[in-house]
């Protein structure tokens, strides 16, 4: 999750300056890049505990020692729970994990120097308070409860409001990593069939970058237990929206859809008012109980759309969310898997034509069977590994269109496709074999 932005105080006149907010993201070809983000758990390398927001080795220290190197920090009621330095931002996930959210760059090289830099950056600041970091889709070791909480107002109304709407949703906040890539579109058409595309081929990329195979120190039977934990999150706000594939989707559709969507919360004055399950339709008109007779802003629907967590996010890019985190060859892959698919047109309409046939239903039923099976799901009577073999095809001749030589970080998902093994798959044999059933050693084999 972001940071907050600043507050834009124009005034909500109708749904179609909504969807005007989104077409402000429409660029030419010419000035799309594209933001990588990640996030892994700290640990204390002696006992393997998260650490706490205070103390030595917390995450306040932490985030200190980054910002005596040059970031400047975001505050929320006194408290760092970010920073900021150029294009780029670090923030706290609700149990400490840090994220690295990227600055927009203009091909992958620049995102892998980027990482390079911002993994040395952070052994420095961390090693000397013992602490180390992990890149696993969901925490192999500790309970629910065992996890810390990080001091950001947000996340107190999301703590006290998910377990009314799921039966994970805490630990979605606190016990998962992810990894995801923001593109460009270039009108409301390509944002269309961008959005249509990686959503439908979302779970492809869920069962590639699986990586998250215990729980408790234990084998849960899944490959990607995030992924599975956000199957029992919040069904008003997340998964595959079966409106993206209406006829006549577009922008002011999906601000419809938006408006929709449950609130969580509004800012006033820096603090983060409770408005968890409220209509923001009731807000739009004056008539959100918390603020009686005043009308959403601008401002305020900025916030609300980054509490819509579908597999794919429209913002005014697009996130492709759906992977748990893992190496940094993994995170690399990441955005190369999405900028070969959906930056030159023949790659785009190779991979529409790919997904064309597929209906919704199809699709969340895929959603439904990768976590667990990965690899070996099936959808039209293929399986994801066939499927992701043709995926990967397309982008590795989408990135060569492009010539810069970025096909080179597709390198890690052919070789899952290759042998069958996903990340997870790796980890498992690892358990069962050389580790002899400790699980604690997730944590070292996945630090960064």
């Amino acid at each position: 999750m972001s940071n907050p932005g600043e507050a834009d105080l124009t005034p909500i006149t109708s749904v179609r300056q909504l969807a005007e907010w989104f077409a402000v993201g429409s660029k030419p070809r010419a000035q799309w890049g594209v933001g990588t983000e990640h996030e892994k758990f700290g640990f204390f390398r002696e006992g393997y505990a998260t650490p706490p927001y205070e103390g030595a080795g917390g995450i306040r220290a932490i985030l200190e020692g980054f910002m005596a190197r040059g970031w400047a920090p975001i505050l929320d009621n006194g408290n760092p729970i970010g920073l900021k330095r150029g294009g780029a931002s670090i923030s706290l996930e609700p149990a400490g994990q840090l994220e690295l959210s990227g600055a927009i760059l203009p091909d992958l090289h620049g995102t892998a120097r980027e990482l390079g830099a911002h993994l040395r950056e952070m052994h420095a600041v961390a090693e000397p308070l013992g602490v180390g970091f992990a890149a696993l889709g969901f925490h192999p070791l500790h309970t629910r409860a065992e996890m810390p909480w990080m001091p950001k107002g947000r996340y107190a109304i999301m703590r006290r409001y998910m377990p009314t709407v799921g039966s994970l949703g805490l630990d979605m906040m606190t016990r998962t990593c992810t990894v995801q890539a923001n593109l460009d579109y270039g009108d409301e058409a390509d944002m269309v069939e961008k959005l249509r595309v990686s959503l439908a081929l979302q779970p492809v990329a869920t069962a590639l970058f699986a990586n998250s195979p215990f729980t408790e120190g234990r084998p849960n039977g899944f490959r990607s237990a995030r992924a599975q934990v956000w199957t029992d999150t919040d069904g008003d706000r997340t998964g595959i929206p079966e409106v993206v594939f209406e006829p006549g989707f577009g922008f002011e559709r999906f601000a419809e859809w938006l408006l929709d969507v449950p609130m969580y919360f509004v800012m006033r004055d820096g603090k983060w008012l409770d408005a968890a399950g409220k209509s923001f339709r009731a807000f739009l008109d004056g008539r959100l109980d918390l603020l009686p007779g005043e009308r959403a802003t601008m401002g305020d629907f900025a916030d609300h759309v980054t509490t819509a967590f579908t597999d794919v996010r429209l913002k005014r890019f697009l996130e492709m969310r759906g992977s748990d985190v893992g190496s940094p060859a993994m995170i690399l892959a990441k955005p190369a898997l999405w900028v070969g698919l959906l930056y030159e047109d023949a790659a785009q309409k190779a991979a529409a034509s790919l997904v064309r046939d597929w209906s919704v239903a199809e699709i969340r039923a895929l959603r439904a069977a990768v976590p667990r099976d990965a690899l070996g799901a099936e959808i039209g009577g293929r399986t994801v590994r066939e499927v992701a073999r043709e995926v990967l095809a397309i982008a590795r001749d989408g990135l060569r269109a492009r010539g810069l030589g970025e096909e080179v970080y597709l390198a890690p998902l052919e070789e899952i496709v290759a042998s069958g093994m996903t990340q997870a798959d790796r980890l498992l044999a690892l358990y069962h074999g050389a580790w002899r059933g400790d699980a604690r050693q997730a944590l070292l084999q996945a630090e960064v």
